[in-house]
C-alpha cells in the first residue's frame, strides 16, 4: 500500500479520543461541580450551558470505541477483557448521567433524585476513565495475543492516581467553562474554584509525569535519553507557558483564556502520553501495526472516516457557534 493505514488509523483513533476528552471533558466537569451551585437557578444554568451540545461531544466516544473495534480488532479484544470493570462502570454512569438530562427538568418530586444521578454520573465517568488510562500506561499483560492478567489488575495505585487526576481535570474544565459562558455571582464563584481547581491539576499532572516513566524501561528512555529527550522537553515547556497563561487568564479576568489554557493541559498531556506509548498500541507488548486489522479492512473503513469525521466536525463547530456567547439565565434549552 501507499499509504501506511495503520498508522493513519491510529492517529484517527487518538484524535477522536482527544477530541472526546476536551470535548466532553468541560460536560463532565460541570457535572462533578454539579451540587456546588448555590440555587436551583444556578444549577439549571450550568445544566443548561452544555444542553445543546454534551450529546453530541459523546459522538467521538463512540467514534474512538467504535474504530479500535473495526480496525484494532486484536487490541479490542486485549483491552476490553482487561478493562471490563472501568468501562463497564463508565458506560453505565454516562447511560444515568444522560437520561438524568431529560428526566429532571419533567418531574419534581424526583428532581433531587435526577440531580444526584447527574453528579455521580459524572464523578464516576470520570474517575473509570482515569483508571482506564492509568492501566494502559501501566501496561497489559498479553501472551499468544490474548489478555494474560487477571480480573483486578485495572486497580492499582498508579490507575487510583490517573483516575483522581482526571476528575479533578475535568472538574477545571467545568469552572473554566462556566466562567466562559456565564456572569455575574455564579461566574465569581466558579472563578474563585478554577485557581483551586487549577493548581491542583498540575500538582496531579505532575506527579502523574514523575511517576509515568517508572512504569516501564521504555518509557524512561524515551524521555531521558539524550539527544531524544532535548525534543521531549519541549512539552513541559509548552505547559510552564500554558500554566502562565491560565492563571494571568484568571487574574485579568479574560473568560476565555483559561478554559483554552486548561483544554490545553490536557492535549499537553496527551502528546506527552503519546510520547511515551508510540509506537505501542498496548503497551508494553502489542504495536499498531501488529493490532491493525488488513489492509483491504482498513482502506475501506478509511473511506467511510474521510466522508465523516469531517461532517462530524462541521456540525460540532456549528453547534457550538449557535449556541455561542454567555447564557441568558431567563432564557434555557430544555
Amino acid at each position: 500500500m501507499p499509504f501506511d493505514l495503520a498508522f493513519i488509523w491510529a492517529g484517527l483513533i487518538a484524535f477522536a479520543v482527544l477530541t472526546y476528552v476536551i470535548l466532553d471533558g468541560f460536560d463532565l466537569g460541570l457535572g462533578i461541580l454539579f451540587p456546588f451551585g448555590r440555587s436551583d437557578g444556578d444549577r439549571d444554568l450550568m445544566m443548561n450551558s452544555v444542553a445543546p451540545v454534551w450529546d453530541g461531544n459523546e459522538t467521538w466516544l463512540v467514534l474512538g470505541g467504535g474504530g479500535l473495534f473495526a480496525v484494532f480488532p486484536l487490541a479490542y479484544a486485549v483491552v476490553m477483557p482487561a478493562l471490563y470493570m472501568p468501562i463497564t462502570l463508565m458506560l453505565l454512569a454516562l447511560v444515568f448521567r444522560g437520561v438524568s438530562f431529560e428526566y429532571r427538568w419533567r418531574t419534581k418530586r424526583w428532581k433531587g433524585v435526577w440531580d444526584i444521578a447527574f453528579f455521580s454520573g459524572s464523578v464516576i465517568a470520570a474517575f473509570a476513565q482515569g483508571i482506564a488510562l492509568g492501566a494502559l500506561v501501566q501496561g497489559i499483560e498479553v501472551t499468544d495475543r490474548a489478555y494474560a492478567g487477571g480480573w483486578f489488575d485495572w486497580l492499582t495505585p498508579f490507575s487510583i492516581l490517573t483516575g483522581l487526576s482526571v476528575v479533578v481535570g475535568y472538574a477545571l474544565l467545568g469552572a473554566t467553562w462556566l466562567v466562559y459562558k456565564t456572569a455575574g455571582d455564579i461566574q465569581v464563584q466558579m472563578r474563585r474554584y478554577a485557581r483551586w481547581l487549577g493548581s491542583g491539576t498540575i500538582g496531579l499532572i505532575g506527579v502523574v509525569s514523575i511517576m509515568t516513566p517508572f512504569q516501564d524501561a521504555v518509557y524512561f528512555e524515551r524521555w531521558f535519553n539524550l539527544p531524544g529527550s532535548l525534543w521531549t522537553m519541549l512539552v513541559p515547556l509548552v505547559m510552564l507557558a500554558l500554566i502562565w497563561a491560565f492563571f494571568t487568564g484568571l487574574k485579568d479576568q479574560k473568560d476565555l483564556q483559561p478554559f483554552l489554557s486548561a483544554l490545553g493541559f490536557f492535549v499537553v498531556s496527551f502528546i506527552g502520553i503519546g510520547i511515551s506509548f508510540y509506537p505501542m498500541m498496548v503497551p508494553p507488548t502489542l504495536t499498531i501495526w501488529e493490532a491493525a486489522a488488513p489492509d483491504e479492512s482498513l482502506a475501506f473503513t478509511l473511506v467511510g472516516a474521510v466522508v465523516l469525521v469531517p461532517m462530524i466536525l462541521g456540525y460540532t463547530a456549528y453547534a457550538y457557534w449557535v449556541f455561542r456567547g454567555k447564557m441568558d439565565p431567563s432564557e434555557g434549552y430544555h
